[in-house]
């Protein structure tokens, strides 16, 4: 076949692919295994009492699940918005639960005592949170090394801190650097650092994101500065005040703590939607293949704060879509990065390609 034809013929497929749904209606949604984990709140101790052993495990539940609710709302939204968290009554509760598993039970004629496994609906628990204008997460972060320093890269103990079990378990999943890239970080400066100085390690890490994690004891208390590394991304920089307890090592499982939620909010302050906000932006796509194209549906079917997606021209190899949203244009960058996708913006328009093209 003459090359030209070729071409002609990719350009007619291509269009025949694009034309035939233009208007496509991409209501996304997250991974179910992804999402089933974010909306499961494992371990609530519940201990209550009544007049029988069916009252006392009705009571023993419903109390379980109002606590249940405070974990998952606190999981899924900025520390700012903890004190708006909507005052549901047992009904409510119930209605957007899915169920609860039970273990370590003990029980008698009048008590229940047992540490229970509540899962949500994570489609109700949305509709709560949006009526009550509240913004939200709705998928998990993707994974961020964090690299102790204090003042430069450090182990033991600031690093061991860091690597606890509690801190494991943050809703954001953490890598801490190992030993062996000490050698390669030795000269880090915290203040200047950027992705270039980091992103060897990062890749042999698998993550585009790094936080380099400082606690600093002078003048009788510890503070914890953290400095915020991402591909094309201008660092950010968070610093907080941690309380003494007795001693430095002391201090080191607070700050830690400390750490967590402030690297956590700094992640919901980027990916938590406010689905009241609608936005309209055009992307320019390159587009090589059907079965690209096919991938790329299946990507952004996957962001649940896309609404639509539709083409507005195309041209052999590009094609130029409209996209709409919910929430800002920095939690939606933010979505498409944990799909696999870079969103950028170029004198003013923006480009959608894979990420790392």
């Amino acid at each position: 076949m003459h090359p030209r034809f070729r071409i002609l013929l990719s350009a007619v497929l291509l269009a025949a692919a694009f034309f035939a749904a233009p208007a496509l209606c991409l209501l996304g949604a997250v991974p179910a295994q992804a999402q089933d984990a974010l909306y499961t709140v494992p371990g609530v101790h519940v201990d209550a009492g009544g007049a029988s052993s069916t009252e006392a495990l009705n009571a023993a539940i419903t109390q379980g699940r109002g606590q249940a609710f405070q974990v998952l709302f606190r999981r899924l939204t900025r520390q700012v918005d903890w004190s708006r968290q909507p005052a549901l009554d047992g009904a409510a509760l119930l209605r957007i639960s899915r169920g609860y598993t039970i273990a370590n039970e003990r029980r008698s004629t009048t008590r229940y005592v047992a540490d229970v496994t509540f899962m949500f609906n994570p489609d109700a628990v949305g509709r709560t949170l949006r009526a009550a204008n509240i913004a939200f997460a709705r998928a998990p972060s993707r994974p961020i090394l964090v690299i102790p320093m204090s003042p430069g890269v450090s182990r033991a103990p600031w690093a061991q801190a860091l690597m606890a079990p509690a801190f494991r378990k943050s809703l954001v999943p953490f890598t801490v650097s190992g030993a062996e890239s000490d050698a390669e970080l030795a000269g880090l400066n915290f203040d200047s650092a950027g992705w270039g100085d980091v992103s060897d390690v990062a890749s042999r890490h698998r993550v585009t994101e790094v936080a380099l994690v400082q606690a600093i004891y002078a003048n009788g208390k510890m503070t914890v500065n953290i400095r915020r590394l991402g591909v094309g991304e201008t660092p950010a920089k968070v610093s907080v005040d941690v309380p003494m307890v007795q001693t430095v090592s002391t201090t080191y499982p607070a700050a830690a703590q400390a750490a967590v939620r402030v690297i956590e909010d700094l992640w919901k302050t980027r990916s938590a939607v406010d689905f009241s906000q609608r936005g309209r932006l055009t992307a320019d796509v390159r587009i090589a293949s059907l079965a690209q194209w096919g991938d790329l549906q299946s990507q952004l079917a996957a962001i649940s704060s896309v609404t639509g997606v539709t083409v507005a021209a195309m041209t052999v190899g590009y094609a130029r879509i409209n996209l709409t949203y919910m929430g800002g244009t920095e939690q939606l960058r933010e979505a498409f990065a944990g799909a696999g996708l870079s969103l950028n913006n170029r004198g003013g328009q923006w480009t959608l390609a894979r990420a790392g093209q």
